[in-house]
């Protein structure tokens, strides 16, 4: 079954040569034009895979990734002209994985969806089920795929929630950013590395009780980060 791609970006021109490159790759590709129908689009398609532009007619792409997180766990690719560090932070603390600025090659694209598409966010089905780890007042249900904190539930993106997983399944051990982006986002991912900053980030917003003096996840600078032992 092909994977679905939505392409969210209101230059028609540019759909047209995207849904070309990505259909001879054998996804299935539909588009819309602006924020509000993207979203609806986005709902009834269930798409694995969006390509959202930043500047769209009516809300704008920042907004339409906000409301779609709380939906959907498609991986979103973001299109935009801005090239600040500020707008690449804001774009992946809103839930975006990865983040291209144009112009970008029509080809890179379709490899960073590939990428994606290689570690299913769902996919450990196969996997050996996973007893839950508990770290003080810490408690991770990989099985559940639920989060803990002092007896009271965490909500986590899928990408969080995996980040976390990993960081908690080897206590003290340091995993480079280059490790955490091959186990979390695919060994094929090759985006920028700056995308473990930002989740590492909102975790420890949403599991620390002072996130600039994190008890649990810990950086070790110049290498990465491990998940303290407790």
């Amino acid at each position: 079954m092909s994977s679905r791609v939505l392409l969210i970006e209101d230059e028609k021109n540019l759909v047209e040569l995207l849904r070309g490159y990505l259909e001879r790759e054998g996804f299935e590709v539909h588009a819309a034009y602006e924020g509000d129908a993207a979203l609806k689009t986005a709902r009834e398609l269930k798409p694995d895979v969006v390509v959202l532009d930043w500047m769209l007619p009516g809300l704008d792409g920042l907004e339409v990734l906000r409301r779609l997180r709380g939906f959907s766990e498609a991986y979103v690719i973001m299109l935009t002209a801005r090239s600040e560090e500020l707008d690449k932070i804001s774009g992946l603390s809103a839930g975006a994985d990865d983040y291209l600025t144009k112009p970008f090659s029509p080809g890179e694209l379709v490899a960073r969806v590939r990428a994606m598409l290689r570690r299913p966010r769902s996919g450990r089905s196969q996997e050996p089920e996973e007893p839950p780890i508990e770290l003080g007042e810490l408690r991770i249900d990989p099985g559940a795929r639920e989060v803990r904190v002092r007896g009271e539930p965490v909500e986590l993106t899928a990408i969080e929630f995996e980040l976390l997983r990993v960081l908690a399944s080897r206590p003290g051990f340091v995993f480079s950013r280059a490790r955490l982006l091959e186990r979390v986002w695919g060994e094929r991912y090759f985006g920028s590395d700056h995308v473990v900053d930002v989740h590492i980030a909102n975790l420890r917003k949403k599991i620390e009780e002072v996130p600039a003096e994190p008890r649990y996840i810990e950086t070790v600078r110049g290498v990465g980060y491990r998940m303290a032992r407790k």
